[in-house]
């Protein structure tokens, strides 16, 4: 691991004149190549799971884009169908898993030691991208965070504002704990053994995040990222930790000193201004360009990737969108998005 690359310079805390960039969903169903080795593994779960076609997706963005960073191609219900959860998707619709709703229904989950079994090829898929990617590129591993994968434990999709997991949690606030605790210490593990295999930063996506208010953001959002970041610094010293508490609004302030997290990632709701006064404070953050800009591009996509890069200069910064790329998007707007970061941010 070379500690001279970019993005890890910037999780130091280091400020760049051209920050590192990479992109939330950068392996995926925009880009034809993705596209192409989907149909080759034949299913999603079959790709997460086929190390060298896991690898190769993560490998694509790397290749036509040369982003600072590569992130491992996975997805944050394996960690659940590891428990034992049942996980299947349906075409058009998104993910399927079987429900948490008695105590039971938790009984019946496997115990934290248990997930390596099933888990076992996307290490290897970490082994094998730690191997071949380019010397300056930064591999990040990568969990969602025990809120949000409870939601959908819970609900058995994703639901518009979580209300099972939110009736739950109020119904039956001790199964509810429970299921957030087995989430947490699992959490640990999979991300622990995602470092062993060779992953030089590790992310916690909290995409529900937003919809847990005052206290329940504290308890369920803020101190879970701090439990396991805390676990994972023990074990790994030095291991950076990118945190993304997605719709957390003015929570975000204080989020990396509550939590430990080395980076706040920042949706596109947040201004970069009031983010850079507020968040940026407490050390780097990352964000947070509206991902629709990949659709339009145009000129609104140069002056607002500029606004942001210009917003954040004075401290450490990762430049990426404020959520996911879409499959909308046009592969020749993401090579404008990062020419401009490169060569026109500060124009």
């Amino acid at each position: 691991m070379s500690k001279d690359k970019k993005l890890l310079r910037s999780l130091r805390g280091e400020v760049q004149e051209v920050p590192p960039i990479w992109m939330m969903r950068q392996a995926g169903r925009y880009l034809p190549e993705y596209r192409a080795t989907r149909a080759k593994a034949g299913d999603f779960l079959k790709l997460c799971y086929t190390p060298d076609l896991a690898a190769e997706v993560t490998l694509q963005p790397i290749r036509r884009y040369g982003f600072d960073a590569a992130i491992l191609f996975a997805d944050i219900l394996l960690v659940p169908q590891a428990l034992g959860a049942d996980l299947w998707f349906v075409q058009g619709e998104g993910p399927r898993l079987s429900t948490i709703a008695e105590q039971s229904d938790f009984d019946a989950l496997k115990p934290v030691d248990a997930i390596h079994d099933t888990l076992a090829p996307v290490y290897e898929t970490v082994r094998l991208l730690a191997r071949e990617l380019p010397e300056d590129t930064a591999l990040i591993g990568f969990a969602g965070a025990p809120w949000t994968v409870a939601t959908y434990m819970i609900a058995g999709r994703g639901t518009p504002a979580q209300e099972p997991a939110h009736a739950l949690r109020q119904g039956n606030p001790a199964l509810f704990d429970t299921l957030i605790a087995r989430i947490t210490e699992a959490t640990i593990e999979y991300l622990s053994a995602q470092i062993e295999a060779g992953a030089e930063v590790v992310k916690l996506f909290d995409s529900w995040a937003g919809s847990l208010k005052g206290a329940a953001f504290d308890k369920y959002a803020m101190e879970p990222a701090r439990v396991i970041t805390e676990a994972l610094k023990a074990r790994h010293p030095g291991i950076p930790v990118i945190g993304f508490p997605r719709g957390a609004g003015e929570k975000y302030a204080g989020f990396a000193k509550a939590s430990g997290v080395d980076c706040v990632a920042l949706d596109q709701s947040v201004d970069a201004g009031w983010a850079a006064a507020h968040v940026q404070i407490d050390g780097c953050v990352q964000g947070n360009l509206a991902p629709g800009h990949m659709v339009t591009g145009g000129q609104a996509l140069i002056d607002e990737t500029r606004r942001i890069v210009r917003a954040f200069s004075k401290g450490p910064h990762i430049f990426n969108l404020g959520h996911g790329i879409t499959p909308e998007a046009d592969p020749e707007n993401v090579r404008l998005m990062v020419d401009t970061v490169r060569e026109g941010a500060r124009g």
